[in-house]
């Protein structure tokens, strides 16, 4: 059938922009779009547009955080609250990176803790492995759980027409994820041998080099603030608390539908009332303004920012591989529809294994929201089911090749965090399906209570 070899070029082209990594999910989704253009004669669907300046947006925001110095002071709290408990790294490590996500809306903020997470464990013997597996693990969970993060914001395009507004998302995924990263946790605390058992590292302390490193302090000193980090902080912290607000009680924005000039658009409704996802635009580059000017950050300065950088990819990658894949089933909605609605409709649940698998090869929560959530809906699922299965989207720990899971890696000195000689068989593989499969299903039992 020609629909599987319009697929194997989707796939084709998806798993040569993974391997490439970067821009390369972007680019290569376009050469893969032209393709089904030209080649099979395809229209184009409308580009990914409001996810993609929801991206820039939040992205910049976070970069001007960065900038400003307010990244730094919150990783010297988190070094604090870690240093404070050293023994309870396991436990402490992957929440607090979990409340740095939920809060700044991106996994990467988590690269400055996971250092600290590596030192502490090593301080105590404990198995870094442990806590960093699951660090890493429970920042990705923080995404889904976040209202700034692209994940969200894609999400809420699409269950806002089913009357979902981002405070039943938030609602239900806040405490899902938490279960499940509370459950992985668990499930991590006596994982693995200890290190005084461990072949590799008893190898390893066989240098003495290695085991002078090893046993070398850490300085603990506190890196001098720059001037305005703490109003950034405030600034953000402002800004999230406007979007959940908004977010939660949609009455409170603004409604232009008794205006004699009221005209519908991208940013208003057909009812006259702005739109979330533009709210969320405005707010958090407004904010970026206010930090600008109130807390010692240059526009360079935002515009240099590795935060930036990675958000730059991640609204290429979205842009790319969401419109050739919302292009290709957008083509053949009809024969997609009848050969999976009986599925669906029989095992409602094989959907967030479809979620869970294209995130996959994606790498990205918000591309594969933005590319298979609207199907859940044509296929007749309901708004409240998709945001109990949306922690499903967190499927990119599964090959070991997204930054974050090489950064955990190359911080534990002791070799426990480690990719195994099957490559899959690595230390982020069970935590993250203990972790996915169990905010799932927290998600779907708590969207039938609480939405």
């Amino acid at each position: 059938m020609i629909i599987l070899l319009q697929l194997a070029v989707v796939l084709f082209f998806i798993f040569l922009g993974a391997r490439i990594s970067g821009i390369g999910l972007g680019v290569m989704g376009m050469i893969g779009l032209l393709i089904l253009i030209f080649v099979f004669d395809m229209q184009p669907v409308d580009p990914p547009l409001e996810v993609m300046l929801i991206i820039i947006s939040v992205v910049t925001l976070a970069a001007a955080l960065q900038a400003a110095g307010g990244l730094d002071y919150l990783v010297q709290l988190a070094g604090d609250v870690l240093r404070s408990r050293p023994g309870q790294i396991t436990i402490l490590g992957p929440l607090v990176t979990y409340c740095f996500t939920l809060f700044a809306g991106t996994a990467h903020i988590s690269y400055s803790i996971l250092p600290i997470i590596a030192e502490v464990a090593i301080s105590k013997r404990i198995r870094p492995e442990r806590a960093l597996s699951m660090s890493v693990t429970a920042a990705h969970m923080g995404i889904t759980a976040s209202p700034v993060s692209a994940a969200s914001a894609a999400m809420l395009t699409v269950v806002v027409v089913g009357g979902m507004q981002l405070g039943d998302i938030l609602l239900v995924c806040i405490p899902a994820t938490l279960i499940g990263v509370m459950v992985g946790i668990v499930f991590v605390l006596k994982r693995g041998k200890e290190l005084d058992q461990d072949p590799v590292f008893l190898e390893r302390m066989k240098d003495p080099a290695f085991v002078k490193n090893l046993d070398q302090q850490q300085s603990g000193d506190k890196q001098e603030l720059r001037p305005g980090a703490k109003k950034s902080v405030g600034i953000f912290a402002l800004a999230v608390i406007a979007v959940v607000i908004l977010g939660s009680f949609p009455s409170l924005l603004p409604d232009f539908a008794g205006s004699e000039r009221f005209t519908p658009g991208f940013a208003v409704n057909d009812h006259g009332q702005v739109q979330m996802p533009s709210m969320i635009m405005i707010i958090t580059l407004a904010a970026t303004g206010l930090i600008l000017l109130f807390a010692n950050a240059t526009s360079s300065q935002v515009t240099k920012a590795s935060l930036f950088t990675s958000g730059g990819q991640a609204t290429i990658a979205v842009f790319g591989v969401v419109w050739m894949s919302g292009t290709f089933m957008h083509h053949n909605f009809d024969i997609i529809e009848s050969s999976l609605s009986e599925l669906v409709t029989a095992y409602p649940w094989t959907f967030a294994l479809a979620l869970f698998a294209l995130s996959i090869l994606l790498f990205s929560q918000a591309a594969t929201t933005k590319a298979l959530m609207p199907l859940g809906l044509a296929l007749g699922m309901s708004p409240a089911y998709l945001i109990g299965i949306f922690p499903a989207v967190n499927g990119h720990f599964f090959i070991p090749g997204y930054p974050t899971l090489l950064t955990a890696i190359q911080f534990d000195r002791t070799g426990t965090t480690r990719i195994g000689k099957y490559v899959l068989n690595h230390s982020f593989m069970l935590p993250g399906i203990v972790t996915t499969i169990s905010a799932v299903v927290a998600g779907l039992i708590l969207q039938t209570i609480l939405i």
